[in-house]
């Protein structure tokens, strides 16, 4: 892979293989890959882990006003958090 002017977004990444190799993957769906180093071992407390440093390509795109709550609630879990006000004193 060759990229001959440094443009883009310029990311390291820091994991096992298995998670760098996630992280590019989903990665790769907000923009194009310019260049992927190769995965760097690191040692001592974090061996078993590399480093590895990416660039991407992003188009920068206007974010649209998320609505404040979604539409549909369907498969989320919902958390038992105790209502403040009664412990209130």
């Amino acid at each position: 892979m060759r990229d001959a002017s440094l443009s883009g977004l310029e990311i390291w990444l820091a994991g096992t293989p298995a998670e760098l190799d996630a992280a590019v993957r989903a990665l790769t769906t907000a923009g194009r890959l310019a260049w992927r180093g190769a995965p760097r071992p690191m040692t001592g407390a974090d061996a078993g882990r590399a480093r590895m440093y990416v660039r991407l390509t992003v188009t920068p795109t206007r974010r649209t006003n998320r609505p404040a709550r979604p539409d549909c609630d369907e498969g989320a879990a919902v958390l038992p958090f105790p209502d403040r006000r009664q412990h209130a004193g």
